[in-house]
């Protein structure tokens, strides 16, 4: 160890701090964290906050905190991806070259779907959106697909807490309505956008069962209304489902995407 080395304080108690929350099954408070850990209220305070600033950690309704969509990135970046891409990502590639449309891995973060993985090489046309991205998750098939694996009293609060914007003239702002949407999502296993987003772009989505009680994750295949004729609609909204199907096969047999998942 060189002798200039100085170790930091504040580093430490940052890292007790997350290594509290990969032990825990439930999200954490100030004075839960300062009680296990014997730190001062203010430390943790400040540390919890500056880690929400970073997207590390994310903060509830209830002011506890989870891990943030940031550290779920950096694991992935460490690990030559995880296990959860490394399943799906082939499917990413398979959707993108039989429908020509750009598909999507995304996970739920608070009230947002980030994307974590893409496939949008195949064709030309594509649509950009890069890995990291943040999407409303009030918007779109991949919000519905994420919606529909809440509970049913986590759906209530985040439609209760929550305005539905009118992103176009197909959006739905109406919450009994979208509600009884995500619930559909839940039993046929597909969530569908036509141009209730972004003008002239449709989208289907398929829930995945990754096994992992904080893990909401959702496949969603997203292009230009012109790609695709009316009659092609049917058949890619099955195969959707049928990949679905595919990885959530996968996954019950492995007993989920692995370990690699910050759950």
């Amino acid at each position: 160890m060189s002798s200039e080395f100085k170790r930091v304080p504040a580093i430490d108690k940052c890292f007790a701090i997350l290594d509290l929350f990969s032990r825990s099954t439930a999200p954490l408070g100030v004075s839960e964290i300062s009680r296990q850990l014997q730190l001062n209220k203010s430390t943790v305070f400040q540390i919890l906050h500056t880690l929400a600033d970073l997207q590390v950690l994310e903060k509830g309704l209830d002011d506890k905190f989870t891990f943030g969509h940031r550290l779920y990135s950096l694991g992935i970046a460490a690990g030559e991806g995880s296990a959860l891409i490394q399943t799906v990502h082939p499917h990413l590639v398979a959707i993108n070259r039989k429908t020509t449309l750009s598909a999507f891995l995304g996970i739920r973060s608070g009230m947002d779907a980030v994307i974590i993985d893409k496939v949008d090489t195949a064709y030309d046309i594509k649509i950009s959106s890069e890995i990291g991205m943040r999407i409303p998750l009030l918007a779109g098939a991949g919000g519905k697909a994420l919606l529909a694996q809440l509970s049913d009293e986590e759906l209530e609060q985040v439609l209760n807490g929550n305005r539905l914007k009118k992103y176009t003239a197909s959006s739905c702002v109406n919450k009994s309505r979208y509600k009884k949407e995500v619930l559909l999502v839940r039993e046929n296993g597909l969530a569908i956008d036509r141009e209730e987003y972004i003008e002239g772009i449709i989208a289907y989505a398929v829930p995945l069962k990754t096994r992992k009680e904080k893990l909401q994750a959702a496949v969603w295949a997203v292009g230009l209304k012109r790609q695709l004729t009316e009659q092609q609609l049917p058949a890619v909204a099955r195969y959707l489902r049928e990949v679905g199907e595919q990885i959530n096969h996968r996954f019950a047999l492995n007993g989920g995407p692995g370990a690699a998942v910050c759950a």
